[in-house]
């Protein structure tokens, strides 16, 4: 039986209880050359023992009882923001799960890639651009935010990103931020 640490945890409205499962060096899968790993298992369940969530991880971190909560918490929060990049990509505009299988060697990948590069730069904005945070804060989708950038680029011309910005601001009667890009 794998060590258990089993911890309540207060959620604001009901106690919930973490049971964490670990072994160290098991192998990754059944042949003598399988790499081996560090495993550990979250189920988390509440008092009427509904299970409202259960996941396993695997590291390369050696897991005691004194560090599993914190490796535990750095592996779920790690699975979130994959999974919820992921999910952005696929359905907030950037159009991912379309089947980019043009071309006969690479651009595949290429597309791929700068659907990605395209997420990092929308992010870094938002952390970084002020009128470009504004106008994300008021469109309710990046679906209509993208959908606005392609009707204003095909018909006028702007002469910068903050331009463009500072266009759609004054259309939508928005208070305009100082210059920050």
């Amino acid at each position: 039986m794998p060590p258990t640490l089993t911890t309540p945890r207060w959620t604001g409205k009901v106690e919930e209880t973490y049971t964490d499962r670990y072994l160290n060096e098991v192998p990754l899968r059944a042949s003598e050359d399988a790499l081996l790993v560090n495993w550990c298992e979250l189920v988390v369940s509440r008092p009427d023992g509904k299970v409202t969530y259960k996941n396993s991880f695997a590291t390369n971190h050696i897991l005691t009882q004194e560090n599993l909560p914190e490796l535990v918490q750095a592996s779920r929060t790690r699975w979130k923001v994959e999974n919820e990049h992921n999910n952005t990509l696929k359905t907030k505009g950037y159009n991912l799960e379309h089947n980019f299988g043009h071309g006969k060697q690479h651009l595949a990948s290429f597309l791929a890639t700068l659907n990605i590069l395209s997420l990092l730069c929308h992010t870094l904005l938002e952390l970084l651009d002020q009128k470009y945070k504004l106008l994300r804060a008021h469109l309710p989708t990046r679906k209509t935010f993208f959908a606005d950038l392609r009707a204003l680029t095909r018909y006028l011309y702007f002469d910068s990103w903050d331009h463009l910005l500072t266009f759609m601001l004054e259309g939508l009667e928005l208070d305009i931020p100082p210059n920050t890009s």
